[in-house]
């Protein structure tokens, strides 16, 4: 039986891992990761769905710290906490998402991650809210550059030339 966080999420569908699956790497949350993972879904996801009018997909939320090491994560990352989540909406572009989240909704980070210009469904928007507050309202664009992974500040998720260099 699915462990309902808000109306909308579970804790199932946040803590699901095709990694930790395949690793047997345990992905269980505390108390209080489950009280961000709930704000995060009240603050965002539920939002979200609500203005969209159209279910999420959510890729990745809360993480151990072993599963954050497997899928490469960065150590400081937000979903070791869970204050993180990256999701998309099938048939709604990945940045009218981002724009929609960072304009309308609080948040420490929206990162528009690997987008392709073109392709609308490509990448898909990170986004996470401190719960205690002190939330910075970073837009940023993140884009792989070779190996190593390059996040550009921006005010706006339109593509644009400095964006293009990454």
């Amino acid at each position: 039986m699915a462990t309902q966080l808000t109306e909308h999420f579970t804790v199932e569908e946040l803590i699901a891992s095709p990694t930790a699956t395949a690793k047997g790497i345990s992905n269980t949350p505390t108390p209080e990761h489950l009280a961000n993972m709930k704000y995060c879904c009240e603050k965002i996801l539920e939002p979200v769905r609500a203005h969209f009018g159209k279910p999420l997909k959510v890729n990745s939320s809360y993480r151990s710290a072993k599963l954050n090491a497997a899928v490469g994560g960065a150590k400081t990352s937000q979903h070791l906490t869970g204050q993180a989540i990256d999701f998309e909406i099938e048939g709604i572009s990945n940045k009218v998402l981002a724009d929609w989240v960072a304009e309308n909704l609080e948040h420490d980070q929206v990162i528009l991650e690997f987008y392709v210009e073109g392709d609308k469904n490509s990448g898909w928007v990170h986004a996470s809210i401190k719960k205690g507050g002190g939330n910075r309202r970073q837009k940023l664009i993140a884009k792989k550059n070779g190996q190593s992974t390059k996040y550009l500040p921006t005010n706006d998720f339109d593509p644009t030339d400095a964006w293009r260099k990454l």
